[in-house]
């Protein structure tokens, strides 16, 4: 029975996030153009379970690039409407769209000249009449057998402002390096907010081959250096390809005497090169864009000072990679 129970709990509300789709429109569209051209905060707001949601949906907006702050109708009666700017876009959440403390604050809100978004069951509520911006968030039923305490529909709530966010999060081009400067407190945070030239590998530790010497002693040095590739340099020392252990099994394929071929006809030219002075964050955002594990540091003449490798960026060994 409990079993049971708890299966239809959880299908009523996944059926809760799957109605929510059809209701991603023109309105949502707008609360996302609202709160990106905003100069201001979202102010978030909401009492009980819904206030709550609003505080997890206030500190996703924060965490992901835009400004949120949470606002207790309550105490915006009571004095901390005057946070409330111009400027700002309040995001007011009520199921029932008529939740007294929340429609008290908006004529307030209103003579402010805040913008004002609903997250609403009740696209016919005073909220949502006087909202700016009207997001469905209403649910067929709640998972609560007696159909009181707030389930299905706060967490219908919570999804839509994870969609929220995340729109917003794309449409700002917010990046890996963006989120980790904001959330300095974990290993892997600090480190990529190192600049490339304290993580970079340089001397003896650089896999070099001289572009006249064979794809065997390449191999070889790949083999001795052990991060999947060497770099390749001409004559006055100067970058001029990359031979990497990929570029190898498929070369192989088709050349049946693949070790004694020079390795500039075969290495890929011009490598993809980065500034020591950029961000370790910056550096494997260049690497997932191109589908690399490595970038070359280069002087103004093109010789190698060092070569950034995706290992060292995360710190060999500290972190394991999906697979």
């Amino acid at each position: 029975m409990v079993i049971k129970q708890a299966k239809e709990v959880l299908r009523i509300e996944a059926e809760a996030i799957q109605n929510l789709i059809k209701r991603i429109d023109k309105n949502f569209v707008r609360a996302v153009d609202i709160l990106y051209s905003g100069k201001g905060r979202a102010v978030v707001t909401g009492v009980g379970k819904s206030g709550i949601i609003g505080r997890k949906i206030a500190a996703t907006l924060t965490s992901t690039g835009t400004p949120a702050l949470f606002l207790h109708p309550v105490e915006g009666m009571h004095g901390d409407l005057g946070i409330v700017m111009k400027e700002d876009v309040v995001i007011a959440i009520s199921n029932s769209g008529e939740t007294e403390e929340i429609n008290s604050i908006i004529p307030i809100v209103k003579r402010i000249g805040a913008s004002l978004i609903a997250f609403t069951g009740n696209v016919e509520s005073t909220l949502a009449r006087k909202s700016d911006v009207t997001i469905d968030i209403g649910v067929e039923r709640e998972a609560c057998p007696l159909g009181l305490a707030p389930t299905a529909s706060t967490t219908a709530t919570l999804a839509m402002g994870d969609a929220l966010a995340v729109a917003l999060l794309n449409k700002r081009s917010f990046q890996k390096v963006d989120f980790h400067r904001i959330h300095p407190g974990g290993n892997l945070s600090k480190r990529l907010m190192l600049r490339i030239r304290d993580v970079m590998l340089t001397g003896e530790d650089i896999p070099i081959i001289h572009e006249e010497q064979s794809m065997k002693e390449a191999l070889e040095e790949i083999t001795r250096k052990d991060i999947g590739l060497t770099l390749v340099v001409d004559h006055k020392q100067m970058l001029t390809g990359i031979i990497t252990d990929g570029d190898l099994r498929r070369l192989i394929q088709n050349n049946d005497n693949l070790l004694e071929i020079p390795v500039k006809e075969l290495m890929t030219l011009n490598p993809r090169i980065i500034d020591e002075d950029k961000l370790a964050g910056e550096a494997i955002e260049e690497m997932e864009r191109h589908r690399i594990t490595s970038l070359a540091i280069i002087d103004e003449g093109r010789r190698i000072k060092g070569i950034a490798h995706l290992h060292d960026l995360l710190g060999k060994g500290e972190f394991k990679f999906r697979s």
